[in-house]
């Protein structure tokens, strides 16, 4: 049987207005339903099977909503932010007005970043229960050396009551600013660059390039999105 709807409801979940917002909207006749102008904000409606237009821009109802960000520097992992930049506001066009970001990268990292309406999903990510794998790409000062991938191995002590839990460390290039891979499974505050700070080195750059089987997509620019792939999303529900 199919769910119905509240049309104020559906038209403010969509992002066309606040609740009040869309009454006005409708009473003023602006909203069609199937071709036929509707005045009636509480008429229930069919979201899967339905035809609405508000001031001639069509509606597609959206259950729940799924984007990859290439998340630039200098922005941060929030819904609303008093002083900087936030996330959300690199989204012009979402179907939703609930979406929010899946975890929080630093302001100065880049990388992947899921953004999404969908809760459930969110928590069987985030959850530490879950030891759902993190990969992030670095620049670090300083030579990371075998010693190193050993500690990070083991788990470090970064001032938590326990260590962190094991990570894995692949050297890329060891210098005087080594490049590396690290995958971590926990979302501790500034985690990473606090293991490096345990073992005497500082992150000078970072990048997320995976969480659990999402893979940021290269062809996105910084500060680009896309929505996710259905077999995106069925992976990540899956895992």
């Amino acid at each position: 049987m199919a769910k119905l709807m509240r049309l104020d409801k559906l038209l403010s979940e969509m992002s066309v207005g606040t609740r009040s917002e869309v009454k006005q909207m409708i009473k003023k006749g602006r909203i069609t339903v199937d071709g036929v102008v509707v005045k009636k904000p509480e008429m229930k409606v069919d979201p899967d099977h339905v035809e609405i237009t508000a001031e001639g821009r069509s509606i597609s109802y959206a259950k729940e909503e799924y984007i990859m960000l290439h998340k630039p520097a200098g922005v941060v992992s929030a819904t609303k932010d008093a002083k900087d930049k936030t996330v959300l506001d690199l989204i012009t066009d979402s179907k939703r007005k609930d979406l929010f970001p899946v975890g929080r990268l630093d302001k100065d990292t880049e990388g992947l970043l899921l953004l999404t309406s969908d809760g459930e999903l969110a928590h069987q990510l985030l959850s530490p229960k879950k030891h759902v794998d993190k990969t992030y790409y670095a620049k670090i000062r300083g030579i990371v050396d075998e010693e190193d991938v050993k500690k990070f191995a083991e788990g470090l002590d970064i001032g938590e009551e326990s260590l962190t839990l094991p990570a894995k460390l692949v050297i890329l290039d060891s210098n005087e600013e080594s490049k590396i891979e690290v995958t971590i499974q926990e979302g501790k505050f500034h985690q990473i660059k606090r293991m490096f700070h345990a073992v005497g080195k500082e992150v000078v750059y970072l990048k997320r390039l995976s969480m659990g089987s999402l893979v940021l997509d290269e062809t996105l620019e910084i500060g680009a999105y896309r929505p996710l792939s259905e077999e995106e999303i069925r992976n990540l529900k899956n895992r």
